[in-house]
């Protein structure tokens, strides 16, 4: 029997002399080692480099990746066609894509007669077409594997399917009958009325979404802003008639973006778009051009005091900038030191925003976020949060004095740590076909075009301390606020006490 070869040390050279050859070594070599690696064991693992040097090192090579993958992203291509539809998209290796429709319309185009069309039409758009009626688009939809969905909000409608990347010709066809050939059947809009109803009822027991309704009701008061989304149930009454109209005023080329991301051809979805939509109309019917007006903040409150419900509700805010204006960076920044707390975060005391730190210490809330919404021209800055009966008057305080710290004793390390944040945030846009087509069409209806993520690195690495003080300040210090308040508010201090909390010194 053979003698079974001798194994090679796992700390041999991988090649080179005999352990290459996969001979065994000599014996008084391996003493040798041994006799030097006892003597010497520091010495021979000593770094060639002080740790502080590795570590700058691997701080250089992920600040090189961070700004190479930037830079990498493809390129957005935006193509406008002769009836002024923007055809736009991301292309990439993926095996599906998403294409969607981005329309200029929603709540704040209605009047209080219509409030709730916008809804209604995204609802009726899904029962059905001319050409294909009934459940027959759903199921077309569906033979390919598809998802189809849609939402609308207080300035945008959207449509948007997600299949596999070869399908997407297909997809376009879809989605053009979808737009331009709406059934509305009358059978299926009385369907409709109580599917609506039930939806209605639902919302009303989400008490979040409730409060951000009072917000914008007082805070926009007597303009388009301050409808809801969904309408009234008085406006559950809207006509075949009604739902026509507002299809026939908005639902024009230059109102839309067809937008998609994934493994799509820019040139093959131009080409499908002109196939498709080219019918599309280029203006509204007659004088009903819809035009938006200045919607005016006014500094107020709503209070829905119920004693029944086991936690009050309270959201606040001040006017803040457009989608466009460069303040919302820095508006950004201070969200993001003030951060968000839920009490199913770990974490507890060992919080970096000071406002969850108060909050655990001193049992305040259940929860707060802060949130900034922005609208073509104007925007809510502000936060909301969740508290019992008894801390709602603490938890007003202490949210309104990290506004006065934020206006004025801002620190360098904090406004580092939230840019970090925010760049973790925009980076994880580009996760998914569906939100990088999301992000294609929202930003050419509010910007005009798709900003690159590099040009929002660069704006928010611009940010510093005294940045977010004077910004703050501008929008926050010594403002009128809009209140909304729902469920057990007895506690929660009069209007003029909570806008004299709004300053510390009056200049």
């Amino acid at each position: 029997m053979e003698r079974a070869a001798t194994p090679t040390p796992p700390y041999l050279p991988p090649s080179g002399g005999p352990q290459h050859q996969n001979v065994a070594p000599r014996e008084e070599d391996i003493f040798s080692r041994r006799r030097a690696s006892k003597k010497g064991f520091a010495t021979l693992m000593k770094p060639t480099r002080p740790p502080w040097a590795l570590l700058t090192l691997t701080r250089k090579r992920g600040a090189a990746t961070y700004a190479q993958t930037l830079q990498n992203i493809p390129e957005t291509h935006v193509t406008t066609l002769e009836n002024g539809l923007r055809v736009a998209s991301e292309e990439s290796n993926h095996p599906t894509c998403t294409v969607g429709l981005w329309i200029e319309a929603g709540s704040r185009y209605e009047d209080p007669k219509t409030n709730g069309a916008a809804f209604f039409v995204e609802h009726m758009a899904l029962k059905g077409t001319k050409k294909r009626p009934g459940s027959a688009f759903e199921k077309e939809v569906e033979s390919l594997g598809a998802h189809l969905n849609g939402y609308t909000s207080r300035e945008q409608t959207a449509f948007y399917i997600k299949a596999l990347s070869k399908d997407m010709p297909k997809v376009v066809e879809l989605l053009s009958d979808l737009v331009q050939n709406c059934a509305l059947e009358n059978s299926e809009i009385e369907k409709e009325r109580g599917v609506i109803l039930q939806e209605l009822k639902e919302m009303d027991s989400n008490l979040a979404d409730v409060t951000f309704d009072y917000l914008h009701a007082t805070a926009y008061q007597g303009t388009s802003l301050a409808h809801t989304v969904e309408g009234t149930t008085d406006n559950i009454k809207l006509t075949r008639g009604d739902l026509a109209s507002y299809i026939d005023t908005h639902f024009k080329a230059p109102r839309m973006v067809l937008a998609a991301a994934g493994g799509i051809s820019h040139r093959e979805l131009v080409d499908a778009a002109k196939q498709h939509f080219a019918g599309l109309p280029f203006t509204s019917k007659g004088d009903s051009v819809p035009t938006l007006k200045r919607c005016r903040f006014t500094g107020s409150e709503i209070r829905a005091r119920d004693d029944g419900l086991p936690l009050a509700h309270i959201a606040l805010a001040v006017e803040g900038p457009g989608w466009a204006d460069p303040d919302n960076v820095v508006l950004n920044v201070a969200n993001a030191i003030i951060g968000r707390y839920d009490r199913t975060f770990g974490g507890g005391k060992n919080q970096s925003s000071k406002l969850a730190t108060l909050a655990v210490e001193h049992n305040l809330c259940h929860s707060f976020e802060p949130f900034n919404t922005c609208y073509s021209d104007t925007g809510l800055f502000g936060f909301h949060f969740v508290s019992d009966p008894l801390s709602v008057d603490d938890m007003m305080f202490c949210a309104q004095g990290e506004w006065m710290r934020l206006c004025t004793s801002t620190t360098e390390s904090e406004v580092n740590r939230a840019k970090n944040y925010l760049r973790n945030a925009m980076v994880a846009q580009l996760d998914g076909t569906t939100r990088v087509c999301e992000n294609i069409g929202s930003h050419l209806l509010h910007y005009g075009r798709r900003i690159p993520l590099e040009e929002w690195d660069a704006r928010i690495s611009a940010v510093d301390a005294k940045m977010v003080r004077d910004v703050c300040s501008k929008y926050i210090y010594d403002k009128c606020p809009a209140i909304a308040a729902v469920g057990p508010i007895e506690q929660l201090l009069d209007y003029n006490r909570l806008r004299s909390s709004m300053y510390w010194v009056r200049l």
